[in-house]
């Protein structure tokens, strides 16, 4: 439980992504955003530095494609050694984070219909 009682982090990327849910969501969807909202801040965030270890390794999924390897490849290059890259799934979303000694690093959050995954502002060349 390396990160229990630690305050988390949130990434630039984290923020941005939360602002493209709630465009993705559109106006229909600001009900299901602020559920959303409410849930990290109440629920969700707590849980994952109480117990970081939650969830899945990223990094232990099995790879199909020579595209997805290279990927993977080129993020774990960008990451510290001891870091643990690891996804969560809440209702409709898939949450990244990191867990980097006693700290959580949130990455990521999409809702399963976006498309993927963009961690470029998270690690600038």
């Amino acid at each position: 439980m390396a990160a229990r009682g630690n305050k988390p982090v949130f990434t630039e990327n984290f923020s941005a992504n939360l602002s493209d849910i709630k465009t993705f969501l559109g106006k229909d969807g600001a009900r299901a955003f602020d559920r959303l909202f409410e849930h990290l801040v109440k629920d969700l965030v707590a849980m994952l530095c109480r117990f970081p270890l939650s969830g899945r390794s990223f990094l232990h999924r099995t790879i199909h494609s020579n595209e997805a390897q290279a990927l993977v490849q080129k993020l774990q290059e960008k990451m510290r050694p001891g870091d643990d890259l690891r996804e969560f799934i809440s209702d409709d979303y898939l949450i990244l984070y990191i867990v980097r000694g006693k700290q959580i690093v949130f990455l990521s959050i999409r809702h399963h219909r976006q498309l993927t995954f963009d961690l470029k502002r998270f690690w600038r060349d």
